[in-house]
């Protein structure tokens, strides 16, 4: 199964300059719990981004550059965003956890997305794909309000699968 788990504003805004806007300690600890032992897909940028490889999680780098590689053992290297699509059917829960472009191409395939949705309308060059809120049940919703930010943890889950079993 694939998920999606990201932070956005109300504009739908994911991040500047290559890095995240806010630093929210909740949704870090959030995204570390929910996505430990388990495999994340990222677009290289993003790969590049992190200060490290993440302890305890398989990475899957997505790039159209042939000639990137990385000597880390836990991290392949894949050239196409259909090399994905295998997981959409798999058991095993698959996090796609960025950028822009990798966001807009799964999307579609994703039955889950965990966001922070941060009560913000910062600018920023980096958004997630709007999506239809009407077609996700929400399963989880929290509010938190810590350092100034009101953000919600909202889980979805798209409709179609919950409805027909998948």
């Amino acid at each position: 199964m694939l998920s999606i788990i990201t932070a956005i504003n109300q504009n739908y805004v994911i991040g500047r300059d290559n890095q995240l806007i806010w630093h929210i300690p909740e949704d870090l600890k959030r995204f570390k719990k929910i996505t430990l032992g388990k495999t994340i897909v990222m677009g290289r940028k993003t790969f590049e981004s992190l200060p490290k490889v993440l302890p305890d999680r398989k990475h899957i780098v997505v790039t159209r550059d042939e000639n990137y590689s990385t000597s880390d053992n836990r991290v392949t290297v894949i050239h196409s965003i259909k090399d994905i699509l295998k997981y959409k059917d798999s058991p095993e829960e698959v996090f796609i956890v960025g950028g822009e472009q990798i966001y807009k191409q799964l999307l579609p395939y994703c039955s889950k997305l965990y966001l922070t949705e941060i009560m913000s309308y910062e600018n920023g060059d980096t958004y997630f794909p709007e999506f239809n809120k009407a077609d996700y049940e929400i399963i989880e919703y929290e509010k938190h309000y810590d350092n100034y930010i009101k953000y919600n943890f909202l889980t979805l889950e798209k409709k179609f699968f919950r409805n027909n079993g998948l």
